[in-house]
C-alpha cells in the first residue's frame, strides 16, 4: 500500500513524498529509521484539499525539464558525488515544484534501501519506462554517468524533434481558425445589416447572394442548435479517441493526412530508429528493447506493427522480416534493418536512419511552411472576397441603375 506523508528531519526541514509500506506502522516505523519525524501519514487514496496546495491537475513535466535533470544527474555521477547528496542538489536547483516533489520522493526511496531505476519506476511522471530501463542498464553496467549523458541527448534530440513539428502547424492552425472567425462574424454580424437593404430594393438576387443570405439566417437561427450539436459531437469524439479503436483509428487518419501524414510518419520512424538504437547500445535485449519502443512510439498504427513483429520475432523470424510484414514500415527501414542484421552493426544502421528520417522531418517541415503559409493566405482572401462580392454585386447593380 502507498502512503503519502509529510515529515521532518533532525535538523527541522520538511519532507514530502510517499512510501510504500504493508500497514501504517510499517510506514512510520521506516520513516523513523530514516531519521524523519512524521507529520502527517495518510493513504493514496485520501485526496484531501488544502488552499494554495498541489494543483497536480495544471502542473506537467515538460522534455526540458527531463533533460535539465539528466545533464545534471550526469555530471554529479561523473564528479563522484553519492547518489543522495546528488538528489539533494537537484531539489534545491529545479523550480518545477512537481519535479521537487517527484525527486523528493525518489530520494525517500532511495534511503530506504531501494536501486535508483526501482525508484525511478515509482514515477512514471518523470521516468518512463524508456528512462527506467536505460537506468537499469547503466546500473549493471556501473555507468550511470553515461547512460544519464546518453539520456539527455536522447531527450533533446527529441524534443527539439517534436517541437518543430508542432511549431509547422501552429501557424497554419492560427490562420485557419483565424479564417473560420472571419467567415463566423460576416454571416452573423455584417450580412445581417447588408440583408434589408437586398430586399427591400427588390429585384431577383444572384444565386450566391441567396446562398450567402441563407447561410447567415441559419447561423442567427439556429446557433444554440449548433453549439449543442458540435459540443455532443466533440464529447462523442473525445470519449472515443479514450478507446483503443478510437486511437487506432485517429492515429491511422494522421498518418494518411496528405503532405502532413508523410511528416508524422518520418517523425515516427525517426522515433522508432533512435529509440531503438539507444536502448540497443545500452545493452538491452533486442525483444525487451522493441516492447519499450512499442510504448513511447507515439503511434498506435506502429505500436501494432511493433508488437506484432516482436510475436514473430519470438517465433524465429529476423527483425527486418518481421517488420517488412506491416505496410505502415517504409521499406527503406526493414532493408537497411536486414543490412544491419547480416553485418552485426545493427546499432550503427539504426543511428544512421535515425538521421536520415530527422533531416527528412526537417527538410518536410520547410517545405510543408513554404507551401502552407501561401495557401492558406490565399483561402483566406478568397473566402473573404466571395463573401464581400455576394453582396457588393448586387448593390453596385442597382446603383449602376440609376
Amino acid at each position: 500500500m502507498k502512503f503519502n506523508y509529510q515529515a521532518r528531519t533532525q535538523e527541522g526541514e520538511l519532507r514530502v513524498g510517499a512510501i510504500e509500506a504493508a500497514t501504517v506502522d510499517i510506514a512510520v516505523a521506516s520513516l523513523q529509521r530514516r531519521g524523519l519525524v512524521v507529520v502527517a501519514l495518510n493513504p493514496e487514496h485520501e485526496k484531501t484539499f488544502q488552499f494554495g496546495a498541489n494543483f497536480s491537475l495544471f502542473e506537467r513535466v515538460k522534455q526540458k525539464d527531463v533533460v535539465i535533470l539528466s545533464r545534471q544527474m550526469a555530471t554529479l555521477f561523473e564528479a563522484r558525488v553519492p547518489v543522495v547528496e546528488s538528489l539533494k542538489v537537484i531539489i534545491s536547483e529545479m523550480e518545477n515544484p512537481l519535479i521537487q516533489r517527484e525527486i523528493a520522493g525518489l530520494l525517500d526511496d532511495i534511503q530506504g534501501g531501494a536501486a535508483i531505476s526501482q525508484s525511478m519506476a515509482r514515477h512514471p511522471r518523470i521516468f518512463n519506462h524508456f528512462y527506467v530501463n536505460m537506468v537499469r542498464s547503466g546500473e549493471e553496467s556501473g555507468k550511470l554517468d553515461e547512460t544519464f549523458s546518453y539520456l539527455a541527448d536522447y531527450i533533446e534530440r527529441t524534443y527539439e524533434l517534436t517541437t518543430k513539428a508542432r511549431n509547422a502547424l501552429i501557424y497554419p492552425a492560427f490562420v485557419l481558425f483565424a479564417f473560420v472567425v472571419v467567415m463566423v462574424l460576416m454571416m452573423v454580424v455584417i450580412i445581417p445589416q447588408l440583408t434589408p437593404i437586398l430586399l427591400e430594393v427588390g429585384g431577383e438576387l444572384p444565386i450566391y447572394t441567396r446562398i450567402v443570405i441563407g447561410v447567415s439566417e441559419f447561423f442567427q437561427n439556429f446557433w444554440i442548435l449548433m453549439v449543442v450539436v458540435f459540443g455532443f459531437l466533440g464529447m462523442f469524439l473525445w470519449r472515443y479517441y479514450q478507446t483503443a479503436a478510437g486511437r487506432l483509428a485517429v492515429h491511422r487518419f494522421q498518418i494518411m493526412i496528405p503532405f502532413i501524414g508523410a511528416l508524422y510518419q518520418k517523425l515516427y520512424m525517426a522515433r522508432f530508429a533512435d529509440n531503438l538504437q539507444t536502448l540497443l547500445s545500452g545493452g538491452i535485449p533486442i525483444v525487451r528493447a522493441l516492447e519499450i519502443t512499442a510504448d513511447v512510439v507515439g503511434n498506435e498504427v506502429y505500436r501494432s506493427a511493433i508488437l506484432k513483429s516482436i510475436e514473430a520475432i519470438k517465433g524465429g523470424s529476423s527483425i527486418s522480416s518481421a517488420l517488412a510484414q506491416h505496410g505502415e514500415v517504409p521499406i527503406l527501414m526493414s532493408q537497411m534493418i536486414r543490412i544491419g542484421e547480416e553485418t552485426g552493426r545493427l546499432d550503427h544502421i539504426l543511428k544512421s536512419l535515425s538521421r536520415f528520417y530527422k533531416r527528412e522531418v526537417d527538410s518536410l517541415v520547410d517545405n510543408l511552411v513554404d507551401l502552407i503559409e501561401p495557401i492558406l493566405i490565399l483561402a483566406l482572401g478568397g473566402g473573404v472576397g466571395l463573401l464581400v462580392a455576394a453582396i457588393l454585386m448586387p448593390i453596385y447593380s442597382i446603383t449602376a441603375q440609376f
